[in-house]
């Protein structure tokens, strides 16, 4: 079973330094019949003006990815890490028993990237952060394991994460279908970031998603297509 998620129909914040299409509730977006898909809570896509961001807060018991689309973001936190990364670079914070952070574009263009929150399977862990510096080259027309859970052995992923979960990037030509497999008793939530691609039939464009349920897909490429799937144990 797969489902279109158009990102005409996605809850949407605008702050002036800050515009978001939020695939589930969040913040000013409420619906209580969107909270989340599994285990995953929160799929943010963010545009950051220059010269803003998100100042000092604080996240517990919440495993966050996050995914540079475009521009530069520069994270900061209790823990004393400091980082600026770049297209297709992903970070990755376990907030754990409580952590401090804060996410700017310190940079000259607009940054773009995905928030991703999942729901850990222990509350209270030693917060954690680590980050990723892809070529974005090694996810052209492969799926690329950006992220896995601690006790997965599915994927040789290098970010590791406290829930059954497995991430993959790809950026795929026209002419160059690419095949997922989604098992019995899993599910996937895929983030079609850039492009326009047929999937199993669907046409998805830049934004849109799809959850894809027990079923495989293969999506078929019209334009260069780059996508973000999530994919983990069916609720």
């Amino acid at each position: 079973m797969i489902r279109l998620i158009d990102s005409k129909k996605m809850g949407r914040g605008s702050h002036g330094w800050l515009e978001s299409y939020f695939h589930f509730s969040f913040a000013e977006y409420r619906n209580p019949d969107n909270m989340q898909f599994g285990v995953l809570r929160v799929v943010n896509d963010d545009m950051v003006r220059p010269g803003t961001g998100f100042d000092t807060h604080s996240h517990a018991d919440m495993e966050i990815i996050s995914y540079v689309i475009d521009g530069e973001l520069t994270h900061a936190d209790s823990m004393g890490n400091r980082r600026t990364l770049t297209r297709g670079q992903v970070q990755y914070m376990s907030a754990g028993a409580g952590v401090s952070h804060s996410e700017h574009n310190l940079g000259k263009d607009m940054l773009r990237f995905l928030q991703i929150w999942i729901f850990p399977d222990q509350k209270g862990l030693s917060p954690n952060y680590g980050d990723v510096r892809f070529s974005f080259a090694d996810r052209e027309n492969v799926w690329l394991p950006i992220a896995t859970g601690v006790n997965n052995g599915r994927s040789p992923a290098p970010v590791r994460v406290h829930a059954d979960i497995n991430a993959y990037a790809a950026s795929a030509d026209p002419g160059r279908p690419l095949e997922f497999a989604v098992s019995p008793g899993r599910q996937a939530y895929m983030v079609f970031i850039e492009g326009k691609a047929l999937i199993n039939g669907v046409a998805l464009s830049a934004r849109d998603a799809l959850e894809i349920v027990e079923e495989n897909i293969l999506v078929t490429p019209e334009e260069t297509a780059h996508m973000v799937i999530i994919e983990m144990a069916r609720a």
